[in-house]
């Protein structure tokens, strides 16, 4: 609207304009004289203006007349596109204005004005693989998705731009929610263009998304091969699809398979802990422990982690709880000031009744980060050295409401995982979880091996639940204060032997 009004003032300023010049042509004295030759004319100023208009008319005429005999002559000696190309030189001139027009339009945003650009672009070249990719990202620009939608598969039938046409449309039901089918158009963009990064990395989501490992390898390959992937990231990721395969092929009951996938998985990424646990068990299934403890001291070197230390204490399940602990100084040599390494031996010394050797293997934990774990084995000593009720109770209230510690979470989106996945489950991201503190504090106790996990045994399953159900509901907090009591009574009354509950862990 404001751009017709805007051109209609320009055409009244323009009129204007001319009739104030012609005026004052008109009332301006003088003449104007033409000598040629022996001939001279007097002119006025206003027939002079006239005069010199049509001479430039005439000239120009003159030019085009001699280019049209120009190309009939080269038709006429065998240029068989001579004329029509003399006819066609008007309006291809007019398209590609049109076309420059629509994508300056495209640019600043106006995809309304780039799509009635791209349409006059269209009338004049008849170039639809030009003027349908200005279409259709103009239509997407204005929310036009069904126009868009349209201009795509128009796309589909040239050669040159099915590739777009394919993008265009898998970005649209990606949009949608419909992945089963982006995924299928994914393939088809990538078979046309194996070397496009963003396919690439589409595809690769999409098919790890639908568990679809062995495909998500083979993009992952093409992604190193055509240099749009590091080496080091690749052989990480490489071994992240390896174990989610294995896990798959453990599902399905093939038990050799699945030591040879969680092996290889190892092998490609060591400090990967899924599949260190995966192949220290494969090993461990084939009775060589000595492989198995290789694996997972590798992986706790690099990140010392409580399901490795479960998976390590498989190793040797009949062992006495003095032995263990001897063992397992191997496996904690090199991480001896290590959190999760302190709360261990915490837990094997409690396991051994060595409650004083459980205390000080704690050190500074208590004070500087009193997690729900280091709580609940403050409260398994205190039961130990014969504290009161009242003393271990308190310790377990601390519990319930204290930091839960490392937990698998999403580097993307911070989302809080119960146990390690290749996919988030929330945000569909790739190999982004990794064992840290959340960035909320508040977020709920969801690991199964972080509170005792090589103590409880028998009681863990029973204890846990009443702990992580309590929740206050009312101003006085008694409902929590009931729960606490419960868990204590299960402390109290099923606390086992320490070699019985070291067994019924391991």
């Amino acid at each position: 609207m404001v751009w017709s009004l805007l051109k209609i003032l320009v055409f009244v300023l323009v009129v204007i304009g001319v009739t104030f010049g012609v005026i004052q042509l008109l009332e301006t004295s003088g003449d104007v004289r033409i000598s040629i030759a022996n001939t001279e004319r007097t002119l006025t100023p206003l027939v002079a203006l006239v005069g010199l208009i049509a001479l430039l008319a005439i000239f120009w005429v003159a030019l085009k007349v001699l280019s049209l005999l120009v190309a009939i002559f080269r038709f006429l000696n065998g240029d068989e596109t001579a004329i029509s190309r003399y006819f066609d030189r008007s309006r291809e001139r007019k398209g590609f204005e049109a076309l420059a027009d629509g994508l300056t339009a495209l640019a600043s945003g106006e995809g309304h004005t780039a799509m009635a650009k791209a349409a006059r672009a269209e009338k004049y070249l008849k170039r639809p693989e030009l003027t349908n990719l200005i279409a259709a990202q103009a239509a997407e620009q204005t929310g036009d998705t069904r126009k868009a939608q349209e201009v795509y598969k128009n796309l589909l039938t040239d050669e040159r731009t099915r590739f777009v046409g394919v993008r265009g449309i898998m970005k649209q039901k990606l949009a949608e929610g419909d992945t089963d089918t982006a995924l299928k158009l994914a393939e088809k963009a990538f078979a046309l263009k194996p070397k496009h990064e963003e396919t690439q990395d589409v595809l690769l989501k999409l098919q790890a998304g639908n568990q679809d490992w062995a495909g998500a390898r083979k993009t992952l390959n093409a992604k190193l091969k055509y240099g749009a992937l590091p080496r080091d990231v690749h052989k990480r990721r490489d071994a992240v699809l390896a174990v989610s395969e294995a896990k798959e092929v453990v599902a399905e009951g093939n038990t050799i398979e699945a030591r040879e996938a969680a092996i290889e998985a190892n092998r490609l990424s060591p400090d990967l802990i899924p599949a260190a646990i995966m192949a220290a068990r494969g090993y461990i299934a084939q009775g060589k422990g000595r492989y198995a403890g290789r694996v997972l001291k590798k992986a706790w070197d690099v990140q010392p982690h409580p399901e490795l230390a479960a998976t390590f204490a498989e190793i040797a399940a009949d062992e006495t709880p003095q032995a263990r602990i001897k063992r397992f100084q191997s496996l904690v040599k090199s991480t001896k000031d290590h959190d999760e390494t302190k709360m261990l031996m915490a837990e094997l010394n409690i396991a051994a009744e060595d409650f004083p050797a459980a205390k000080r293997a704690l050190g500074d934990l208590l004070d500087r980060d009193p997690t729900a774990r280091v709580l609940t084995i403050m409260a398994a000593i205190a039961r130990g050295t014969g504290d009161d009720d009242a003393v271990v109770r308190g310790w377990l209230a601390k519990a319930l409401v204290a930091p839960r510690g490392p937990q698998w979470v999403c580097d993307n989106c911070q989302q809080v995982h119960g146990t390690w996945e290749p996919v988030c489950s929330n945000c569909k991201s790739f190999d982004t979880l990794s064992w840290r503190v959340p960035a909320h504090s508040d977020a709920p106790a969801i690991s199964g091996a972080e509170m005792l996990p090589l103590i409880v045994g028998a009681i863990e399953d029973k204890s846990d639940a009443d702990m992580t159900e309590a929740q206050p509901t009312d101003a006085d907090g008694s409902e929590q204060a009931d729960t606490v009591q419960a868990a204590a009574g299960v402390v109290e009354a099923e606390a086992a032997p320490a070699d019985a509950t070291v067994e019924a862990k391991t």
